[in-house]
């Protein structure tokens, strides 16, 4: 019997999961999973004590994607040599969503433990599994009360974003890979590691988790006008990466600094300030798929 930590986030999303909690456990259960539930707290102290006196087959982490990057960050930094599974139930699953991880066949592979080895991001001494990034979305991830996002789920940003329009401005950045270096104005940035970023899809078609490369996406200073144009064809799942207000690459590694003071964004939470080197760990985690 495959013995599964079940990490889950009460207050995720729409704080539904807890409706759900039964549901989860009776799906694996079913399947021949013995699941062991282990709320989280803000602090989350005990939780590798918890994890390892278990000494479960797999964790599975059940929120949004701060509770992901959470546990991914758990396992690399404690070294623990189990797969992790994925349950999107927050505001955004973008991890979740590329993988297509929101089935009923996802926990028929979990029970069967098909696993894959899957790239990170790294910055400093912190993981990614999705992106890191810095300007205008940060701070609309970072502003948004959480109440609007448990009420709303993702409209919230959006209309948080269409009410910080105008206060949106241009940083100059410098860019260094292992091929070139680069300077631009521009609103923001973003290294991801899948083509599903603050829920919008194809991002970067090129993207792959499996590739030993992570993707720079950069929407250059440009007018409201033109920067409407690409969101709405974000919003409708268009690749952007050939638009003339946009600069897309493929490195291992990506050094970006910037002219003034910018806080990045790592998975949702809020990260170190610029100047980042952030570079690909290739196939270093294993994950149920």
């Amino acid at each position: 019997m495959k013995k599964l930590v079940l990490v889950y986030n009460p207050v995720s999303g729409k704080a539904v999961f807890k409706k759900r909690l039964d549901e989860i456990i009776y799906k694996l259960q079913s399947r021949g999973c013995m699941v062991i539930p282990y709320r989280t707290t803000p602090e989350n102290a005990d939780l590798v004590d918890f994890i390892r006196l278990a000494a479960p087959d797999g964790i599975i982490a059940a929120g949004g994607d701060g509770t992901v990057h959470e546990i991914v960050n758990l396992i690399m930094r404690e070294k623990l040599n189990i797969p992790m599974g994925i349950i999107g139930t927050g505001t955004s699953n973008d991890f979740a969503t590329f993988l297509h991880l929101d089935t009923d066949e996802y926990f028929d592979r979990i029970a069967s433990g098909k696993t894959m080895k899957i790239d990170l991001g790294k910055v400093g001494d912190t993981y990614f599994i999705n992106v890191a990034s810095a300007g205008m979305v940060t701070s609309i991830a970072h502003e948004v009360d959480t109440r609007l996002k448990n009420a709303f789920g993702k409209m919230a940003y959006y209309v948080h974003g269409l009410k910080t329009l105008p206060q949106f401005r241009a940083f100059d950045l410098t860019v260094r890979t292992e091929k070139e270096e680069f300077n631009e104005k521009a609103f923001l940035f973003l290294v991801v590691n899948s083509s599903v970023v603050a829920s919008f899809k194809n991002a970067a078609v090129q993207a792959s988790v499996q590739d030993g490369v992570l993707d720079l996406i950069i929407m250059k200073q440009c007018n409201v006008a033109d920067l409407m144009i690409v969101t709405t064809e974000l919003l409708a799942g268009k690749d952007i990466s050939q638009r003339k207000e946009v600069i897309y690459r493929q490195a291992s590694t990506f050094e970006v600094e910037c002219s003034e003071e910018l806080t990045s964004d790592i998975d949702g939470e809020v990260g170190p300030k610029l100047p980042l080197k952030i570079e690909t760990v290739p196939q270093v985690l294993d994950i149920f798929y």
